[in-house]
């Protein structure tokens, strides 16, 4: 298969994860990276050996020479880069959370539609093996029936980070966008989407939630707990609790450490990621755009939609309004 060529949008911390993932690839190239001055798209470009180098997003949707972008700058540039591509016929891998409000989303779907491009959301964790793994688990009934699971993602941002954009309202900032998005992914790979009731309270910082806690309740009576937090530090957690047993899970969004306590005893598997966990979810992304498909099979625009509609619900619920809600 002819290698997919990527062109990465942006330079941060993450955009350099992407990167090392992407070399290991052998099914992606990364042949371009895009920055906001042409110094750190060259200090970027000198670290991974990649050749094409632009100082401007507009000039590497003008180029001929990659197929698809991803998108690694801040939540509120996500859509404007997202469109900027697509207008261009270019493929989108978007960095979660692919946008600030379902409003936004269907902005992208319908530009991806339009050119018929691909577009996806990263959520690296559900191409993972231990993911796969802890579904196929559930679904062999070892716990019995699934009737709780509780999650938390909580890390704190020291002051000397206060100004970090994760913190900021206008940039679609807070702890439920940033890392909350990846309980409620969990919460919907265990439990479906037949959500009865759903609960939220939140501590606030610069008008963005730093500490949410939400609770939902199902249609079978199961409870799904989750935690994330920008300024309060929490272990990692991932328990699922079943009539039968439980799974506890080293880092519940993409486990490499799985461990089972049922009636037959405990039992311990090992799942580690390929790379850094990015390389399964490039993998994805390579075949679907070899295949001419325009949305995932695995991470669908109604998937997206129901994750977005559940943060627009619990937003209200908090209380956080950003500029782009529109109101």
């Amino acid at each position: 298969m002819k290698k997919i060529r990527f062109g990465i949008v942006g330079a941060g911390n993450i955009a350099h994860r992407f990167a090392k993932a992407c070399q290991n690839s052998e099914k992606a190239e990364l042949c371009a990276v895009a920055s906001r001055t042409m110094e750190k798209a060259n200090a970027f470009g000198d670290e991974f050996g990649i050749p094409l180098r632009f100082g401007s997003y507009e000039e590497m949707a003008e180029s001929p020479d990659i197929d698809v972008a991803y998108i690694a700058v801040p939540h509120a540039l996500h859509k404007p880069c997202s469109l900027l591509m697509m207008s261009h016929k270019k493929h989108v891998l978007c960095e979660k959370p692919i946008a600030v409000n379902s409003k936004e989303l269907e902005e992208m779907i319908a530009c991806a539609n339009e050119n018929g491009v691909f577009l996806m959301e990263t959520m690296w964790g559900r191409f993972v093996d231990g993911t796969k793994t802890l579904l196929s688990l559930l679904e062999s009934g070892v716990i019995g029936d699934v009737l709780g699971l509780r999650c938390q993602l909580a890390y704190r941002l020291g002051e000397a980070q206060w100004d970090h954009h994760v913190l900021k309202n206008e940039n679609g900032g807070g702890a439920l966008l940033d890392v909350g998005i990846y309980g409620l992914m969990f919460a919907r790979e265990v439990f479906g989407t037949d959500v009865e009731q759903l609960n939220a309270l939140c501590s606030t910082y610069k008008n963005t939630d730093s500490h949410t806690a939400i609770a939902m309740r199902y249609q079978n009576g199961a409870i799904a707990e989750i935690s994330c937090a920008t300024m309060v530090q929490k272990p990692i957690e991932g328990v699922v609790f079943g009539t039968k047993g439980t799974i506890s899970l080293d880092e519940f969004y993409a486990p490499q450490i799985i461990e089972i306590t049922a009636e037959a005893g405990k039992t311990v598997k090992k799942t580690p990621w390929r790379g850094n966990g990015f390389e399964e979810e490039i993998d994805h992304v390579c075949d679907c755009v070899a295949s001419g498909l325009l949305e995932s099979p695995v991470h669908s625009f109604n998937e997206m939609r129901f994750i977005f509609a559940q943060m627009d619900a619990i937003r209200a619920k908090l209380g956080i309004v950003y500029p782009q809600d529109g109101r």
